[in-house]
């Protein structure tokens, strides 16, 4: 059985005159026409009409992707919801797709059962429980057990995340050296893989060596926020995000920005939702202003506007170009700065119609055909049940804009429990990581006295809580243990080798010789050669 595919091409993206064919000639649903089934909203059925396919004997814990191509009459466009209801349970949302009237969406998703199904009914709604008839074609269901999602997602990182690397050996007449002792060690990784910190980590020795033990990426909780830079008009103050910044420094570590506006209202500094018109421009200009002279050039991205499916309040009171102005500015404050969207609920869930995956590519138009410097794809991924399949089909989806994706807060709801908050953390760890678009992975665990946010990785005296062990066995799993081997007649040595820096050392009878090489991604053999 052919694996589960990440990447596709800009036609999903596209309202196409005609359907495409369906992904694995349809898998389950091959020559299974939809029927028609009353619409259900919760428990209850509408009166209204819609497709639906009825499934068999569907198994507990495989991984079931499917997609379907969806057209609409009645409406311009309709956000259409995928369900599915077995005996015990209905699963509110599994994919949606933002449908046009007149040609065909692509909608894709999927999900994993709680418990076998003899008999279960996938359903596709409007999810604004309104009539209008809905057509669906190329529909497909594929099923995969836990050990071919496994072996998929190993063969992503085998192909993407490490590299062939040909080490020759020879002396300096060129002559090849046969039965070299050759060590290969990896000294910093490519990819980055880091946590949230807050200012508890300034002065406290002990979180600080854990966390450069580990991470080679960071973000500051809420320390760059404009509530704490500037709680008073007129009077900023940056004191502890420079001296974050300074320990990020120290130890090589790099930074995201997060965040410069926040539209969440709540967020914004009291003084500031009391301004309106010109009165908020100037203070809104004076932010970017302020923070961007600041920090040039020291974080490599900058969360712009945080949150901005969900609220609006800049827009509300500055107008729709808002956003626009905002990017711009920082863009031109910080020419080499990825800046980012960032925003929750969309690889979470597809059940919050404000972020679904199609709002998010939409709402990146948007704001790419006003001319907007927007780089950057942030998914929040504040998770309480992941759903594997859907995580998959909503970063396939967003792939297609050919930006680079970060997963940028990454945690479990504490309401799971820390035995299955370890469980779930490990799946979403390895889906992103896996997933050739993604380029980043930020947890949000910042270790404060009376605990985190929602999920800790340690105690106050660092000992592992099961989330921590995952992540130190997902690192060690990562990364590149210590390569020791011999040439071979070739005077050559080969090995595979995830993404970073190495230092390698050769031992010939009692010459050594010393050296470094990049591994960078490439389809191709790194071919690095060391005199003795």
């Amino acid at each position: 059985m052919s694996c589960p595919s990440h990447l596709f091409h800009d036609i999903v993206l596209q309202c196409k005159a005609q359907p495409e064919e369906p992904l694995y000639q349809g898998g389950i649903l091959k020559h299974e026409p939809p029927v028609m089934r009353p619409s259900i909203i919760g428990q209850t059925a509408t009166g209204f009409y819609t497709p639906a396919f009825v499934l068999k004997n569907l198994t507990q814990g495989n991984f079931y992707c499917f997609s379907t191509w969806v057209r609409i009459q009645g409406s311009n466009s309709a956000l259409i919801r995928a369900s599915l209801k077995t005996e015990n349970i209905t699963y509110d949302c599994i994919g949606t797709v933002l449908a046009k009237s007149g040609c065909w969406s692509f909608l894709k998703g999927g999900f994993i059962l709680d418990s076998p199904s003899n008999l279960s009914l996938l359903l596709f709604q409007n999810s604004a429980d309104k009539d209008m008839n809905i057509e669906i074609a190329s529909s497909s269901l594929q099923p995969f057990t836990d050990h071919e999602w496994r072996i998929n997602q190993q063969y992503i990182i085998n192909t993407q995340r490490k590299r062939a690397v040909m080490i020759h050996v020879s002396d300096q007449q060129g002559n090849r050296l046969q039965g070299a002792a050759i060590a290969v060690n990896q000294v910093s990784k490519d990819f980055p893989f880091g946590s949230a910190i807050a200012s508890t980590i300034l002065g406290n020795l002990p979180y600080q060596n854990w966390f450069v033990e580990r991470f080679n990426a960071a973000v500051f909780e809420n320390e760059l926020k404009w509530y704490a830079t500037e709680p008073d008009q007129g009077k900023t103050n940056y004191t502890i995000p420079d001296q974050m910044l300074e320990f990020v420094r120290a130890h090589q570590i790099i930074a995201r920005g997060h965040n410069i506006f926040w539209e969440d209202p709540k967020y914004a500094p009291a003084w500031v939702r009391n301004l309106t018109g010109p009165e908020l421009q100037s203070a809104v200009n004076s932010r970017i202003q302020s923070l961007m002279s600041k920090y040039k050039e020291e974080f490599i991205h900058w969360d712009v506007s945080n949150e901005m499916l969900h609220f609006d309040f800049y827009e509300q009171r500055l107008g729709p170009d808002a956003t626009l102005h905002f990017y711009e500015t920082a863009h031109q404050s910080d020419p080499l700065a990825t800046l980012f969207m960032n925003e929750f609920n969309v690889v979470e869930t597809c059940s919050d119609p404000k972020s679904t995956v199609d709002t998010y590519i939409e709402r990146i138009r948007d704001l790419k055909h006003g001319g907007m410097y927007m780089d950057g794809i942030g998914l929040e991924s504040h998770f309480t049940i992941p759903n594997p399949p859907l995580m998959r089909a909503v970063l396939d989806k967003l792939a297609t804009l050919g930006l680079p994706i970060w997963l940028t807060e990454v945690d479990i709801s504490r309401s799971v429990g820390k035995e299955l908050q370890a469980i779930y953390l490990e799946q979403v760890l390895r889906e992103g990581f896996s997933h050739p678009s993604v380029n980043g992975i930020m947890l949000w665990t910042a270790l404060h006295p009376k605990g985190c946010y929602e999920m800790c990785l340690t105690d106050q005296n660092f000992n592992n809580l099961p989330a921590g062990d995952v992540v130190d066995s997902l690192l060690r799993e990562w990364q590149t243990g210590e390569i020791k081997g011999e040439s071979d007649e070739h005077g050559s040595y080969s090995f595979y080798g995830f993404l970073g820096e190495y230092e390698v050392n050769v031992n010939f009878g009692n010459r050594t010789a010393n050296s470094t090489f990049s591994l960078c991604r490439s389809d191709e053999t790194k071919h690095f050669s060391i005199q003795l």
